[in-house]
């Protein structure tokens, strides 16, 4: 079979800020939203294979690829709002949502915000399942990032480290196997308004202690969402243990740990992604949105939390949730 070119990447303009996506395929809706630093091509490995049964939209988040990157809202629910805006834009109503770090925070938001424009919910190395993250992430807030990473990004010391980087991602060690990615994200930095759009992003979702985005306290109404949860047992950017937090969270969620995966697990193994995917979609109905029930879930409100969550840890939250 000839392999299919890739999408053209195409260009919107929405609230006078230019936004870049790719759009490929036909029939029921998936929307790929790319990680912090990250863009549409992040999905390149799998946009072919899922586009054969599927209209795919993998967009460049504001402040990311080849999207602007003007000073901005760079919250979550910002982004959630941006991607109605497009989803709209584009003439989609629902769609099944998949983001990847970042995005999965993202994706997150816009079902809280958008239930009845959401089939199914898929998170993959999710923000937003737990505190702990890369300390390479957290230094994104401290000051003097800017200044540093301008002198760190001149052309002859970001040509050797990124190259450093890539060599090292291909050792087989599997501690090391994203840094290919980390390299053209180190590399992205060169440009200014890139350096800057990722500072005020992170400082959106990240302090000191870790994350500060977080899905615990409104798990329960996701109860009639179908959510599906894909991580890399190799992860160093945000532990495997996360998945196990989704499961706490949303008990019918389908949790899948991909064996030999880093955190991009993707782009490690595609083809097992797309298949996990394609069976999430086939085995489950799309969620309709019940506008009563969410406001008997809002009057009764969130469970109880547990004592020992005061002190970060995940609660265990015996409610019904994506499935």
């Amino acid at each position: 079979m000839p392999r299919r070119a890739a999408p053209h990447l195409q260009h919107v303009t929405v609230h006078g800020h230019r936004r870049a996506y790719v759009r490929a395929g036909s029939g029921p809706v998936v929307l790929l939203l790319h990680g912090l630093g990250c863009d549409h091509t992040t999905w390149d490995p799998v946009i072919g294979q899922l586009s054969r049964t599927h209209t795919v939209i993998a967009p460049d988040l504001l402040g990311h690829g080849s999207s602007d990157k003007p000073r901005a809202d760079y919250s979550v629910g910002g982004y959630a709002n941006g991607m109605r805006d497009l989803l709209t834009v584009l003439g989609v109503d629902t769609a099944t949502v998949v983001g990847h770090s970042l995005g999965g925070g993202v994706a997150m938001q816009f079902a809280y915000q958008y239930p009845e424009r959401t089939e199914r919910l898929v998170l993959v190395a999710s923000g937003g399942l737990g505190p702990e993250v890369s300390p390479a992430i957290r230094a994104v807030t401290t000051p003097g990032f800017q200044e540093v990473m301008g002198l760190l990004t001149l052309p002859g010391l970001r040509h050797v480290t990124t190259t450093a980087l890539r060599v090292l991602s291909r050792t087989g060690v599997p501690e090391l196997r994203d840094l290919g990615e980390v390299a053209a994200i180190y590399d992205s930095f060169k440009d200014p308004q890139t350096r800057a759009a990722i500072r005020h992003v992170v400082r959106a979702v990240v302090d000191w202690k870790g994350q500060v985005i977080t899905m615990a306290d409104r798990a329960y109404l996701t109860e009639a969402m179908p959510m599906c949860v894909i991580w890399g047992a190799d992860d160093q950017v945000i532990p495997v243990a996360h998945a196990q937090n989704a499961g706490e969270l949303a008990p019918t969620a389908r949790i899948e740990v991909v064996p030999n995966a880093g955190h991009f697990p993707h782009k490690d193994h595609p083809e097992r992604f797309v298949r996990i995917l394609r069976d999430f979609i086939r085995t489950t109905e799309p969620s309709r949105h019940d506008r009563e029930r969410w406001r008997e879930l809002l009057e009764e409100g969130a469970p109880v939390v547990p004592a020992e969550a005061e002190a970060g840890e995940p609660p265990v939250t015996p409610v019904p949730a994506a499935g």
